[in-house]
């Protein structure tokens, strides 16, 4: 019987030669036949799939150092079928990570950062709660229930879009609020999404306003809180980033590019700065059911048939990675995991799988249909 780690070798050849395959046929076939290279395409992408998903299935045995039989494993891959690998490696959250610990979250007024809040609660955390509206921020510290809650939950109204100076005065505020205790979690949840469009239809106000939340905003805290960090030598960013920080995101192009600059500034300023305590997590989730401004409302989630993992779920599984200190985790259902997974292991596949759909999914919604269904890449043209 081979090992998990032969049998991953295998694999990773396997994925290596149908990569070759898929190469040597699409060039020298694409100008001349497109019937027969989506043909080739197609049947590279059906040899690739169950490939991946038996690598996802080798790592979570050799991350765990188990020598589990692989149908446990399917059952456990299919189980869900909302993590990647490293994050099913770990089953629950390090609560002695959490507990009186000092939690700041951005964009806790509703959505994933309401959720968050309220399981960081119950988790013993020490809650700092920030975004524009200071009315529904009480509204949610009003319902938390836990060690330090709803009676030590501080509120602290914020704009990321606000500037420098004022950014400064937040923080400032932030890092007095506990006595003898600074922030611990910075948890950049507030995020800015307008309804997809393509990329050149996105206007310069909508290009502005994203980047000044998402990036600069983001940025700009994070320079302002990172040195009080430092002085004490330890914190933690846990950045909500998207899908669309890893893979194209058709209909979403400037969403995608705030968080393409978020990945890369936080995995860099991670290795900057780790060996001198800072450490962050950077979590990837796909459509997420969530009544925010960038979530899809019960009503539109019913219209559109698409499956979307519960907020609550997604802020379980944020909160396991970031006790675990995991660097990034993806959150999704499929099929956007497994592109997720093709444009890592093999990005000339997932690009062009992406390629493929890309006018489609804009068409899908523009009519309200399913963006992420996989009639997208096999369907004949359907919008929805």
């Amino acid at each position: 019987m081979f090992s998990p780690k032969t049998k991953r070798s295998s694999l990773m050849s396997r994925l290596r030669l149908v990569g070759l395959s898929f190469g040597s046929k699409s060039d020298s076939w694409v100008f001349k036949d497109k019937k027969k290279v989506n043909s080739v395409y197609l049947s590279s992408v059906a040899k690739l799939v169950p490939v991946v998903e038996e690598l996802a299935m080798l790592d979570i045995l050799c991350l765990n150092n188990s020598e589990t039989s692989m149908a446990s494993n399917r059952d456990l891959l299919e189980q869900k079928h909302i993590r990647d690998f490293t994050l099913m490696s770990k089953k629950h959250v390090k609560k002695e990570e959490i507990e009186d610990k000092v939690v700041w979250i951005t964009g806790a007024s509703r959505g994933i950062g309401e959720k968050l809040a309220i399981q960081f609660a119950r988790l013993g955390a020490k809650l700092i709660l920030s975004a524009r509206n200071e009315a529904e921020l009480e509204r949610v510290r009003k319902q938390l229930v836990g060690k330090h809650a709803p009676d030590e939950v501080k509120i602290l109204p914020l704009d990321l879009a606000s500037g420098e100076d004022l950014l400064k005065v937040a923080v400032e505020k932030a890092e007095s609020f506990f006595p003898g205790a600074g922030v611990d979690y910075m948890i950049h949840n507030a995020a800015y999404e307008r309804p997809k469009s393509t990329a050149l239809e996105v206007t310069e106000e909508s290009l502005k306003a994203t980047f000044n939340v998402n990036v600069l905003g983001t940025i700009s805290l994070t320079r302002l809180l990172a040195p009080f960090m430092l002085k004490r030598g330890r914190g933690h960013f846990v950045v909500m980033s998207s899908a669309a920080g890893k893979t194209p995101a058709p209909g979403q192009a400037v969403y995608s590019a705030s968080k393409y600059a978020l990945n890369g500034y936080f995995h860099t300023l991670r290795s900057e700065f780790y060996q001198k305590g800072i450490k962050v997590t950077v979590v990837c989730p796909g459509p997420i059911e969530t009544s925010n401004g960038s979530g899809a409302t019960v009503s539109e989630k019913k219209a559109s048939s698409e499956k979307r993992v519960p907020s609550e779920r997604c802020v379980e599984l944020t909160i396991i990675a970031a006790s675990h200190g995991l660097k990034e985790v993806w959150i999704s259902y499929q099929p956007v995991l497994a592109v997720m997974y093709l444009v890592q292991y093999m990005p000339s596949v997932g690009y062009w799988l992406m390629d493929k759909i890309g006018g489609k999914r804009v068409e899908a919604a523009a009519k309200k249909g399913n963006t992420y269904s996989l009639s997208l890449l096999f369907g004949k043209n359907k919008a929805a």
